[in-house]
């Protein structure tokens, strides 16, 4: 980890404070400037999560990642500035029906801020997740009008999670998965079991790899913005910010890779973009 650099990607100059505050600066400050994206499997490059292969790609090379490249790489920018942390796995439920027990396909972190327990998410291509103390009824609200709450909702092991992660707020402000009202809804459910650098290796070959889901067959990408939210799928770009939302079709390979440099933080050229699925 060359924290300097990795610093200067998602536009910090400064070492910030080892605590609550500063830890979810570092996270805003990530999910700014590294957009969340799935390119790499539609461009039959493969995902790599060891952490010189992801510092290589979301750092040196500018491009983004889902989340076990994203939050691969957030682990090791904590454990430069001294905040012990480990990975956990967790269920994504945002845009699926009640009862559906989905694998574990999501990583995120338990941080160890101060000797209280927090969770800590770079990764979560949804929506914005903020960082969070691991306590039953804990909330916060961001900048896109959205309140998270966190619960204990059952034993470790369990198929319904020991904790279950919330979100209420605009529909507009997530990847268009979240219902169409601002009710309290799902995002994901998890528990604190050890999680080893192998688990994560096999939750994200079945994401990259298996036929007919999410990851494989649409191209996605987002990232958080002032005030609001920003996604694409496949060539539909969905933008709110302060309120205002905006839904349009991107026409061609080249205006793709244009917005993903400007506004997701994702540099990848026309020609690049000219060999996706969408574009072929």
């Amino acid at each position: 980890m060359d924290l300097d650099r990795y610093l200067a990607r998602i536009g910090l100059t400064g070492h910030p404070a080892l605590s609550p505050e500063g830890l979810a600066t570092l996270q805003m400050a990530h999910r700014r400037s590294i957009g969340f994206e799935n390119l790499a499997i539609l461009l039959g490059e493969g995902i790599r999560i060891d952490s010189a292969s992801v510092f290589d790609k979301l750092v040196t090379r500018g491009r983004g990642g889902y989340c076990f490249e994203q939050n691969r790489l957030f682990s090791d920018a904590l454990g430069a500035l001294g905040l012990v942390n480990r990975p956990l796995l967790a269920r994504v439920l945002l845009g699926l029906g009640e009862g559906v027990v989905p694998p574990r396909t999501h990583t995120l972190l338990l941080v160890n801020l101060g000797g209280e327990a927090w969770i800590a998410d770079a990764g979560f291509g949804g929506s914005y997740v903020p960082p969070l103390p691991l306590e039953d009824g804990a909330q916060v609200q961001t900048s896109d009008g959205a309140w998270h709450r966190l619960l204990r909702s059952g034993e470790r092991g369990s198929l319904g999670g020991e904790w279950r992660l919330e979100r209420a707020g605009p529909a507009s402000a997530t990847d268009g998965r979240a219902a169409p009202h601002g009710d309290w809804q799902p995002q994901y459910v998890f528990d604190l079991s050890d999680v080893a650098q192998d688990d994560l290796e096999m939750s994200s070959h079945w994401t990259s790899t298996r036929p007919a889901t999410r990851f494989t067959t649409v191209c996605v990408a987002s990232v958080v913005l002032e005030g609001g939210f920003a996604s694409l799928s496949d060539r539909q770009f969905t933008c709110s910010r302060d309120g205002v939302s905006e839904v349009r079709q991107i026409e061609t390979a080249a205006d793709y890779a244009a917005l993903l440099r400007g506004t997701f933080g994702i540099a990848l050229s026309d020609d690049e973009a000219a060999k996706l699925p969408i574009f072929r």
